[in-house]
Order: structure tokens, then sequence, then C-alpha cells
């Protein structure tokens, strides 16, 4: 008896015959490019290094476009990008060694932020393994010991033959809720040698679904249709799940108010009569919160940022719906919930009762009041209208990418983001440097819309080299240094605890002639002339700079006790 599938595996005369006599000249790096083609890849990030001559050197016999950065930790950044834009995983082909670890700070942030990255790095060769002293060039006892605890998965090829099924397994890890970065590493061996394997086609590798447990939801919807005062806060786990609709519905049936995360931002319509908006370092925000009799936590973990700096303490039931499972009623019991958001959402929606509750969207225009008072009495004019220059000048479907700099750490709380993954920024792990290098791994993967990446003058330092590579693949990325002569939030912190900073004083480029030096077009602007600058330089093609010289200054905080 033959069943239909077992005609699905049978192959044809034709693929017998391709895999009987595959092209001549192919080596295993040609079986790298060709898994990634097969699982639907377009697009890899890298910089070439001696052992991975082999990969680099199959991409020309293939259809994949490369995007070469100048650092590998920036390559990171631009592949950490490129997967929240598409959801899909960003292919990052990597060096041994020196090239491998310098992308470690990029993959936290990736793994911080649950960004789809696949990483393939060289190795030394077969021989040189084990963790003996061979005195190979870029040699390590164990690479891969360096990665684990920073990605999601490690993955091993030692001959050709295990490359496809070690890729396909690592891209289905990547984009298997929680998404995150993978590594894979191949000996440089393995990558130059001729291959007679045939050719690489179509692979399987769906990524698991991630459903809730039905007895959960049905508790959580009970507890939810019976709530007086119910509220939620929405991270980034809706908007990697592409749930902001569903969010939107379960909001409105249940008058509950909701807060973003920094990482959730977009995931819930700003000027909604419900939206908390992203006023998560305010003690009023906290307040409401910690009164709510049932709070419900949708993709976040509700970490240090998302928790007022920890001193959140709900008092109310906990519902914490989120994929990663370390995160799970990691800070707070909660009726937790294991689940990709948007299949949790979908199945509240479909159990919960609808509650009226004609007071709720007064209790939230009272709260923002209250902030609105609270930043007021600070006199902090110049970064208010700094931050809405920003916001009238990038179109509304426009991606932005922010450094850590005092201006992102405004938009954190009162940027709107107008849509859902329009907004990133570092927050996941707070490094320097990824703003910039982010948006042209954005503008690589959507050239049809305008990008803008925002850094003071010490995260741009970081990335200068990559006015090489905007200008190299001309992606249309604007960047807006804001230029205050050193670290600006550290200095405040340290003038803050001591009374004085130390070591947060920089010598700086002029970064508009610095631009024109690699044939980047560059403004110096103004408070005033901000927004007219930056929507000139975001409409014409191409990258261009605009630097702001200014000091700007946070909001005071209330997790240390002031109002």
């Amino acid at each position: 008896m033959t069943h239909d599938h077992d005609l699905e595996l049978r192959p044809t005369a034709a693929q017998t015959e391709a895999a009987l006599n595959p092209p001549a000249g192919r080596n295993g790096g040609d079986l790298v490019v060709e898994t990634l083609a097969g699982l639907g890849a377009t697009t890899v990030f890298g910089l070439p290094g001696q052992h991975a001559l082999g990969m680099f050197d199959a991409l020309r016999r293939s259809d994949l476009r490369y995007v070469g950065l100048r650092v590998e930790n920036n390559a990171g950044f631009a592949a950490d990008a490129y997967g929240r834009i598409t959801g899909e995983a960003a292919p990052l082909l990597l060096s041994t060694g020196p090239g491998a670890l310098t992308s470690l700070a990029a993959l936290q942030e990736a793994r911080a932020a649950s960004a789809p990255v696949l990483a393939i790095s060289s190795q030394v060769p077969t021989r040189g393994l084990g963790g003996g002293r061979h005195g190979y060039l870029h040699e390590l006892p164990d690479q891969a010991a360096s990665f684990r605890g920073v990605v999601k998965s490690v993955h091993t090829v030692r001959t050709q033959s295990q490359i496809p099924s070690a890729i396909a397994e690592a891209w289905k890890s990547a984009l298997t809720a929680p998404h995150g970065p993978v590594w894979v590493e191949i000996p440089q061996d393995v990558l130059l040698a001729q291959t007679r394997l045939p050719v690489v086609t179509a692979v399987d590798a769906s990524p698991d679904e991630l459903p809730p447990r039905p007895e959960l939801t049905a508790v959580a919807a009970d507890l939810l249709s019976r709530a007086e005062r119910p509220a939620i806060i929405a991270g980034g786990g809706v908007v990697r799940a592409d749930a902001s609709g569903k969010l939107r519905q379960l909001a409105e049936r249940l008058q509950a108010p909701v807060v973003t995360t920094f990482g959730g931002k977009g995931a819930f319509p700003w000027t909604h009569p419900l939206s908390l908006q992203s006023w998560l370092e305010d003690r009023h925000t906290t307040d409401l919160l910690e009164d709510a009799d049932v709070l419900l936590v949708v993709g976040s973990g509700l970490g240090e940022l998302s928790s007022n700096y920890h001193t959140f303490e709900p008092r109310g039931r906990v519902i914490q719906i989120e994929a990663d499972l370390g995160k799970l009623e990691s800070n707070h019991p909660a009726l937790g919930i294991h689940a990709d958001a948007r299949l949790a959402l979908q199945a509240l929606l479909e159990t919960v009762s609808e509650r009226a509750d004609p007071a709720a969207p007064e209790r939230v225009r009272a709260l923002l009041a209250k902030v609105a008072d609270r930043i007021a009495a600070q006199e902090l004019t110049l970064e208010q209208d700094v931050l809405a220059s920003v916001r009238r000048a990038l179109p509304a479907g426009s991606p932005s990418f922010w450094d850590m700099t005092i201006l992102a750490y405004w938009a954190w709380s009162a940027f709107d983001a107008k849509s859902p993954n329009t907004m990133h920024s570092a927050q996941g792990a707070g490094g320097l440097g990824y703003g910039f290098p982010a948006a042209l791994g954005a503008a690589a993967a959507d050239p049809t819309r305008p990008v803008l990446a925002v850094s003071g003058d010490g995260g741009a330092l970081y990335s200068i080299a990559e006015l090489a590579t905007a200008r190299q693949y001309d992606l249309n990325v604007t960047w807006l240094i804001v230029d205050d002569g050193g670290y600006g939030i550290l200095r405040e912190y340290m003038t803050d605890a001591f009374g004085q900073p130390t070591a947060t004083e920089l010598t700086r480029p002029d970064f508009v002639a610095l631009a024109e030096s690699f044939g980047v077009p560059g403004v110096r602007t103004t408070p005033t002339a901000l927004a007219d600058d930056l929507a000139k330089a975001l409409a014409a093609p191409g990258p261009s700079v605009v630097v702001l010289p200014a000091v700007l200054r946070m909001f005071a905080p209330t997790h240390l006790g002031s109002d």
C-alpha cells in the first residue's frame, strides 16, 4: 500500500540526476550557503576572516545578499535589527577567535531582546580541537564555551554531512518562541574541503508553536472577568508575537488600562483612552499597577526597568504570560502561563467575559496628568522639545533605533512609537554602540522606508566605522548624534552620587566633517531647527548624519524615594 506522503518523499528523476552529479567546485562553505538559502534566508551579515574564507568564497556562487560591516559586534547588531524587523533568523557569518568573541556583546543584546540571529562561526582545523594547545592562529581551548551563557543554543559541526542538519536545527531554535540568537561553529578544514554531497535544496525547520495550557487560561479568564480594577503590562513578547491587535481587543473587553514596557513600545496605541503609555519609571504608574486587584503581564519578565528598578510590589493577583520559561515567575509569584503571547491572548479572548468600567479612562487621564505635572515641575522644556522634534520629523511607519543615551532614556517613557515593531533600543543588555549599526540592518531589511538612528557622541564613536558600510551599500539611514562632549548619563550618575564626575569627558571629532570624509552628507543643527533638518535628511535617499550639540538632562527618578 502506497501512502501519499511516501510519494512526496520520492525524488523526481531530475532531483536524482542532480544528486548523483552535483556541480563541481563546491566546498563545505557551499553547503552552508545552500542550507541558508533552502531555509529561506535572503541576506547575510558578517565580516570575513582567515578560517571562514570557505563560507565567504561560497557566497559568490549563491544568490544570497551579503552586507559586510567593519566590526563583528556591529555586524551582530545589524543582524539583530534585521531579525527584529523581519521576524526571520538573520544569518551572521564570523571567523574564529577574536572575530567570534568580538560579537559577544551584540549576541547578549539579541538574547535579552529575543532577536533571532543565526551566528555561524568558523573554528580552527579539526585536528586542533579538543582543548590541547596546538598553536593555531585564533585557537581557544573551547570556543563554544564562551557563547553557551550568552546564546539560546550551541550547535557544533565536525563533518560536512552535519552542516545542513546543524544549521536547520539552529534556525528552528532561533525562531521558536522565545526567539533568540544561536551559535553554529564549523572547522576551517570542513569549510574548505571539496564536497561531492548533493546540493542542499528546500530545508524544513519550522519552529515549534508554544500554546498555553487550557486549564491555566480558563483560570486567568475567570480572574480577569471578575476583577474590579484589572490592569495590563504589555512587553516585547506582544510585539514579537504580532499580537497587538489581540491585546487591544482584550483591554477594551476588560476595560483594563495598559502600560507598555520599553521593549513593548507600540504594542498598544499611545493615545487610546486606556493607554498608560510607557511611564514605568514613575511612582504614580507604579502605584496604579500595585493597586490592581488582577494584573495581567504579557510578554515581560518584569525585570529591572519594567518594575521601576524592582520597587514594584503588586498587591493583587498576577497573571504572567511569558514564552521564556526562565522569566516565568522569576520576580513575582503569579499564575504563570508558559506560552506565546498571541496564542495565549487568543485563548483569553475566547473565554473572558466583557466587563463595564466607565471610570477606567478617567483613572488613566488622572494618572497621565500626575506624570505630566511631575515632569513639568523639573523645567525640562529643552528635552521635551527635542524629543517632540524627532517625533515630528520621523514618518509614522519608519523604524528608529536608539543607543544608550539620555534622549533614548526619555524616549523609552515619552516617545510615541506610532505602531508596533518600529522603536528599538539596546535596553535589553544595555551596551553602547547599538543604534547606528542596528539601523543599517533595518534598512537592509526594508529599503522602502527611511530609518532613524539616535546616539550620543560617546556611543557614536563605538560604531563610527560603519559610516563606510552605510555609504558602500547606500542604506537609507539618518543618524542623529546628540553631542554633549562626554558620556552624559554617566556624568549625571556620578555627579549625583559623588558630587563630581570622573572619566566621563571626551575629546570628540567634528562629526559633520567626519561624515563628509566618508561621502555621507552631514549637517550641524540646533534644537529649534532640528525637526526641519532631520525631516530633510530622512527624506533624502541614502545615508546622512545630523549633529545636535546639546546637553540634555534626565528627569528625576522615583525609585530612589523622590516624588
